[in-house]
């Protein structure tokens, strides 16, 4: 093994003296050093390190990365794990402790499933693994696994309702969620690697394994009318496919959602394809390939027999799972999309207490003109307010494509995709104006129902006056109110600040009073 003393302390980088440039202060992070956590999955498939930027509720990464090692790729049929796997396992270990130690990494948890779980040769592994990574390892059982990928959904989304199943190489969980609580769970040997090994290679036969695993389980029947939360990396490669064929406009995989009628239909077709000339085959790593037609077999026999409403892909599981209990139940109750904004927020705006203005301001309109409980959610509102402001940095020509292109592709839970592309298209014409167009707003144009294309319309058009009267900085927009009164919108300036009100204020306050479908006013206080 190698050997891994102590790194020594990265020295500071300065550009001309400045000490602005100190990689310890770091004004683009949120936390550092003792704060930050760093979590080791040792799968059957894969060994993955992920750093967090903070134990939070809506905590960012700093650091993904994964090895294919395939630890249990032969388990099923020789009991042991292949020392191929073991070696490229710990060779991605010692790399790991080697990164966290030049990250100043506050913690490390460190987590092995189902492939040490099931093989002999497992302790004596384990016992190498945690030499290597420098941390105990936990190795938790079946139900542990499904009690943590349950939370990871919960953490994921507003309000999860359904069954969650787990994929990995090795074994399937199932566990019901609803509630911001998990069920009983269940684990079964029908990972991909695992079915691959069982079954000889031959579908068929995996076909008759999976039936046969499945006829036992209680899970499937809470699945019945409700959403199936789908989690794991053969999963999330199979919904790419999905994305490419049917040209998906926003290509995030996290609260993907599709009918289960649609996904039965084309789980099929990867079951009977010839992958290779699948469109976007090429986004899908080489070694997860060989699984994709078992982890389609399983999903098919699931929605066969479970008949949910809908499949949801989760890119949270075991590994948030860990995260989320670690939380109070004050902040496990938090909004996690609110939380991400305000993080982007603090972290991007020219004048973070402007945002809290912004939404007092905005309500007030939307609320004078009846329009405050209509779609989309109060909690977007409040979101896009306190996203208004974070592409300022960007040239003048391109802000508003930079920031959609930020917000539709961020690392955000809790929304599903009709809410990131109003977020997105909200900020898109806020920046750009409200006649803009490209090629990418019209693709994101396509998930929203023409309400909530007018509504973020209408949001981009009060960001327009309301930035362009108070300059982003907080103080001012309070003391010029602006509500919507018989029929009117008006706009009320007091003495000082009356010189505010300049052609391009009048000409954005016209804009936004015709989309409300009134006139405007200006009245000096």
């Amino acid at each position: 093994m190698a050997n891994l003393s102590p790194i020594p302390a990265l020295a500071p980088s300065r550009a001309a003296g400045d000490a602005r440039s100190d990689a310890r202060t770091a004004p683009g992070r949120l936390g550092l050093g003792a704060g930050t956590l760093a979590i080791v999955d040792i799968g059957s498939n894969s060994v993955r390190l992920v750093v967090y930027e903070m134990v939070a509720r809506a905590p960012a990464q700093v650091f993904n990365e994964k090895e294919m090692a395939g630890l249990g790729r032969q388990v099923a049929t020789t009991g042991r794990l292949a020392p191929d796997a073991i070696e490229k396992a710990i060779g991605a270990l010692v790399r790991f402790r080697i990164l966290c130690e030049a990250m100043n990494v506050g913690e490390i948890r460190v987590i092995a499933t189902a492939a040490a779980r099931y093989a002999s040769n497992g302790p004596e592994f384990i016992a190498r693994a945690e030499a290597a990574i420098g941390q105990p390892i936990e190795l938790i059982s079946g139900d542990r696994e499904a009690e943590l990928s349950g939370l990871g959904v919960i953490s994921g989304f507003d309000n999860p309702d359904g069954v969650v199943g787990d994929l990995g190489g090795g074994s399937l969980e199932l566990i019901p969620v609803g509630r911001g609580r998990v069920g009983e769970g269940a684990s079964v040997p029908l990972g991909g690697l695992a079915l691959l090994d069982r079954s000889k290679n031959s579908l068929r036969l995996a076909e008759k394994i999976v039936k046969d695993e499945l006829d036992r389980l209680p899970q499937i029947d809470a699945m019945k009318g409700r959403d199936f939360y789908a989690v794991g990396g053969t999963w999330r490669a199979l919904a790419t496919l999905h994305q490419h064929q049917v040209r998906y406009p926003l290509n995030v995989m996290h609260g993907y959602t599709l009918p289960a009628k649609d996904v039965a239909d084309f789980v099929k077709l990867v079951e009977r394809a010839d992958l290779t000339g699948l469109p976007a085959i090429d986004a899908v790593s080489s070694a997860r390939r060989p699984l994709l037609a078992y982890g389609a077999l399983v999903l098919d026999e699931l929605i066969k027999r479970g008949k949910p409403r809908a499949v949801i892909i989760s890119a949270q599981g075991v590994r948030e799972g860990l995260l989320h209990e670690q939380l109070s139940e004050e902040e496990r109750a938090a909004d996690p999309l609110l939380r991400a904004a305000r993080d982007y927020n603090h972290l991007r705006a020219r004048d973070p207490r402007h945002a809290a203005e912004l939404i007092a301001w905005s309500r007030a309109i939307l609320e004078t003109a009846g329009l405050a409980g209509d779609e989309p959610s109060p909690r977007l509102i409040e979101s896009v307010c306190l996203l208004s402001d974070i592409g300022w940095r960007a040239h003048p020509d391109y802000r508003g494509e930079q920031s959609m292109n930020v917000i539709a592709h961020a690392y955000f839970t809790g929304i599903d995709h009709v809410g990131r592309a109003f977020l997105a298209l909200a900020i898109f014409h806020r920046y750009a104006g409200l006649k803009a167009d490209s090629p990418a707003a019209n693709a994101l144009r396509a998930l929203l129902p023409t309400p909530i294309l007018d509504r973020a319309l209408l949001l981009a058009a009060i960001f327009r006056v309301a930035y362009l009267l108070s300059a982003g900085m907080a103080g001012l927009l309070p003391r010029m109110p602006a509500t919507c009164v018989d029929g009117r919108l008006i706009l009320r300036l007091p003495e000082d600040l009356g010189p505010l009100a300049s052609e391009r204020v009048i000409g954005r306050l016209k804009q936004l009073a015709k989309l409300l479908g009134r006139d405007y006013e200006i009245a000096r206080l």
